[in-house]
């Protein structure tokens, strides 16, 4: 097997496909800065030591429209910080599927600078708008990074620009979805979340850039990566203690679900063309078959829940265990 630097896995031939991608990652990486909007958390949220007393004022006023935002968006917006706050565990596995010294590592460096602003600007709000009990999220914060983040991936680097495809697009339905239903009730808020669901359109695009290599590299193994991670496919967020009630809201609520990842998935079977495809062998063939049922299976499972549904009372202490019927 040929030398691939930066490249720590042992799944052959693959790293000598990311490895030849190197020209293509970087050219990628700078489109992506010519996108880009370059924003940090103190000009959304500042905490300058001489802000004139206007700020004080408007603070105030974000505080008092915060206390009248429904509980859903609270454990909306608990979740989305959560997540972002998961931040560790994906450069940490993007480093260990990729490793340094290659495009790829300067790829993994940029993003985790891009994607640290996240959690920093959404915690800088909830903070100064008093949107929580603080220390029972940061309770759940501290437990989520200490359980970790294995996706069962097998080795498959594959897998992991799959998945990175499907979660930051989902990433941005979440904060673009919660944004939405906050406003005309807290515009700092919306502004906030406007922003991540900006950054996360783009990584979207990169990282679909990058399967969308790898198919026409490897369209067989590709597809085989990406059936096993869309057919399987979860929230980074699902080791947080109580994620599952936390989902259920948001889903009830329309912000994420899997009516929103039907569409995630059409669209990127459509970007990338997997009907077209031709030539496949037979794991790649049964790979694409199975691949595009998934968008009319999604449909029937979301068609059965809303069926069943009838109202739930949920509780959280981050949300000061209040009644949240939805």
């Amino acid at each position: 097997m040929g030398s691939a630097p930066g490249l720590r896995l042992e799944k052959t031939g693959q790293v000598e496909v990311l490895a030849s991608m190197d020209a293509f990652v970087r050219a990628e990486m700078e489109a992506h800065k010519e996108r880009r909007n370059l924003w940090f958390p103190n000009e959304l949220v500042p905490a300058d030591a001489d802000l004139p007393g206007s700020w004080d004022e408007s603070l105030r006023e974000v505080r008092a429209a915060a206390l009248e935002l429904p509980d859903v968006i609270r454990v909306a917006v608990a979740l989305n910080l959560l997540t972002e706050e998961g931040l560790p565990h994906f450069h940490r596995l993007i480093a260990v599927y990729f490793g340094e010294h290659s495009a790829w590592s300067d790829w993994n460096n940029m993003w985790t600078a891009e994607e640290d602003r996240h959690g920093c600007a959404l915690r800088d709000y909830v903070r100064d708008a008093r949107l929580f009990n603080m220390g029972e999220l940061e309770r759940l914060q501290y437990s989520y990074i200490e359980a970790g983040f294995d996706p069962e991936w097998e080795q498959d680097p594959y897998r992991l620009l799959a998945y990175t495809s499907l979660q930051e697009k989902a990433t941005q339905f979440s904060h673009a979805n919660t944004g939405r239903m906050a406003a005309g009730r807290e515009s700092l808020l919306q502004r906030v979340l406007a922003h991540l669901a900006g950054d996360e359109a783009r990584h979207y695009v990169f990282y679909r850039s990058m399967f969308g290599e790898i198919i026409r590299l490897d369209p067989d193994r590709a597809l085989v990566s990406l059936q096993k991670v869309v057919s399987n496919f979860s929230m980074p967020g699902h080791r947080i203690a109580g994620f599952d009630d936390m989902s259920e809201v948001v889903r009830r609520a329309d912000i994420f679900g899997a009516r929103q990842y039907q569409k995630i998935v059409e669209e990127c079977l459509a970007h990338w063309q997997v009907d077209q495809l031709t030539g496949l062998n037979g794991a790649g063939a049964e790979a694409q078959e199975k691949l595009m049922k998934v968008p009319a299976r999604l449909e029937r499972m979301a068609d059965y829940v809303d069926s069943k549904e009838k109202p739930k009372t949920f509780r959280f202490a981050f949300a000061y265990n209040r009644d949240i019927v939805i």
